[in-house]
């Protein structure tokens, strides 16, 4: 229960907590290379919004399913990291994939495509590489 305790008192408030989402979110997708409009379509915002966002003074709000999908991408790129080793972990979200969750496109496609439940499918497929599931 003193864990417990531990993490409520760590929680931040919204605008922190989203802050701190989009700053790695944006540090994740300049290690990918995506461009504007990726970037901006993964995170389900408009290019201009994105451009703001990327700012540190930005006080704008994130939906529960942006703030979602930030959160995924950050985990999916965790995973790349630790299950890949470079270049490919950095290039396998935007190269073209044979995989049964992208049938030869790119699964940064497939998850500004498919949206929040790709991004989360993307995600439980390499977290089960990862564990050898």
């Amino acid at each position: 229960m003193e864990g417990a305790m531990y993490v409520a008192e760590k929680i931040r408030e919204p605008a922190q907590i989203n802050a701190v989402a989009l700053k790695a979110y944006a540090r994740v997708a300049d290690a990918w290379g995506l461009s504007l409009k990726e970037a901006a379509g993964l995170a389900d915002m408009s290019e201009s919004t994105w451009k703001r966002a990327k700012k540190p003074d930005f006080a704008g709000e994130l939906t529960k399913d942006q703030l979602l999908r930030l959160s995924a991408v950050i985990g999916i790129y965790k995973s790349l990291e630790l299950y890949f080793s470079e270049p490919l972990a950095r290039s396998w979200f935007t190269r073209p994939n044979t995989g049964p969750l992208f049938g030869g496109s790119r699964p940064v496609d497939t998850a500004i495509d498919g949206g929040l439940p790709q991004i989360l499918a993307v995600r439980t497929y390499l977290d089960a590489l990862r564990g050898g599931a």
